[in-house]
């Protein structure tokens, strides 16, 4: 688990919550993630913290067999993933809950649920 930080302690109080939180920059407009002090877009330090709809569409994955890391040599295999939130920024991620992996599809829809505190993505439907 990271970590909490004076900056980052919204977003993963939100997230033990059961709630995604994004970074929107009131100067360009435009949404991103990872949560950052400024924007990435147009550097400028006027962002704010919004709730994201948890809705996405699965940009990439990989399926993890072996991770000599604690935890995640507990979960093998595992599906590390990028997703497209509906608010425009990308994700790294895992997808859950996924018995099939041969079933993802790219550009299928996914929603956010929580692990522990942590957004994770699972097929929608």
């Amino acid at each position: 688990m990271p970590e909490a930080d004076a900056f980052t302690r919204a977003y993963w109080d939100a997230a033990a919550e059961g709630r995604l939180l994004i970074r929107r920059c009131r100067t360009c407009g435009r949404a991103h993630h990872y949560p950052r002090e400024f924007c990435p877009h147009c550097w400028s330090e006027d962002v704010t913290w919004e709730p994201a709809s948890g809705r996405a569409a699965l940009y990439t994955w990989s399926v993890v067999h072996r991770n000599d890391l604690l935890p995640f040599g507990e979960r093998t295999p595992y599906v590390a993933a990028v997703v497209d939130l509906a608010e425009g920024p990308r994700m790294m991620t895992e997808v859950v809950e996924c018995a099939d992996a041969g079933r993802l599809r790219a550009g299928m829809e996914v929603e956010v649920v929580f692990r522990d505190g942590v957004p994770v993505f699972r097929a929608r439907g």
